[in-house]
């Protein structure tokens, strides 16, 4: 889609985290004492994790077909889950396993069609490596929400992507209006979604954030159905109907067992 508009991945990755960095920038001027750094190693792999995991993504973009790179990609969550248990000892109940297992079972349905066929090409493995890389930013996420407000964290994570996107970005960039334009709105509402999961992780384990997130390519399915006038199959609709409920499974308080007295 990058290609198409004029502007290369890496390009869109840079104009993404430098109106990341100049919003945060602005948020931090406007509120002093808002930004924290207690663990600036952490915040730094955080940065450069989540910028790879990125720049990786909008590459398998550009290399293979948006439903397969953005399917690649949304096995982070999966892989969030066994970092998390490992790094963090942050154990998932059987009951979160299963509601993750019928999220990502509904996404392969509506991006895969059911039909899914990978070969391992650059496009493929690109969206492999941004799923891996996310998974660590993510986990990075989970562990500095102890001790760290959401916009120092996220400000990271626009500082690791713009350095890590920038170096790529030095060809000669398109004045076509059209591209700024969606590159911008691209950023804008990234930004947004950005701040608020890293928000959210300050109150869910990453096993509970990872069903909720198997939302996103559901969502974003939706979303061309309706702009872009995409038809939804019959396994599509599996699909979503299966993401909702694996969502709204894991929402449901599983009743504790009252300890009786010694």
């Amino acid at each position: 889609m990058s290609a198409k508009l004029g502007l290369s991945s890496p390009q869109v990755s840079t104009v993404r985290f430098f109106v990341a960095t100049v919003l945060m920038l602005g948020l931090f001027r406007a509120w002093p004492g808002t930004l924290r750094t207690a663990n600036r190693r952490l915040l730094a792999a955080r940065g450069i994790f989540g910028g790879l995991a990125a720049l990786l993504y909008f590459a398998a973009l550009a290399l293979i077909p948006a439903g397969q790179a953005t399917l690649l990609n949304n096995t982070f969550p999966v892989v969030a889950v066994a970092l998390s248990f490992l790094a963090l000892g942050e154990r998932p109940s059987w009951q979160l396993l299963l509601a993750l297992a019928l999220a990502s079972a509904g996404v392969f349905l509506v991006l895969g069609g059911g039909q899914a066929h990978f070969s391992l090409g650059w496009g493929q493995l690109a969206g492999i490596a941004s799923a891996f890389f996310g998974a660590a930013a993510i986990t990075c996420v989970r562990a500095l929400r102890a001790d760290h407000n959401a916009p120092t964290v996220f400000f990271a994570f626009s500082l690791g992507g713009l350095a890590v996107s920038a170096p790529f970005s030095l060809g000669p960039w398109t004045a076509a209006p059209l591209a700024w334009l969606a590159a911008l709105g691209a950023a804008l509402v990234a930004f947004a979604a950005q701040l608020f999961m890293t928000e959210a992780y300050g109150a869910l384990t990453v096993a509970e954030a990872a069903v909720w997130q198997q939302l996103t390519p559901m969502a974003g399915y939706l979303w061309a159905l309706a702009l872009l006038g995409e038809r939804l199959s019959p396994l599509g609709a599996v699909g979503v109907v299966l993401g909702a409920a694996g969502v709204v499974y894991a929402s449901v308080p599983v009743p504790r067992r009252r300890e009786r007295p010694a």
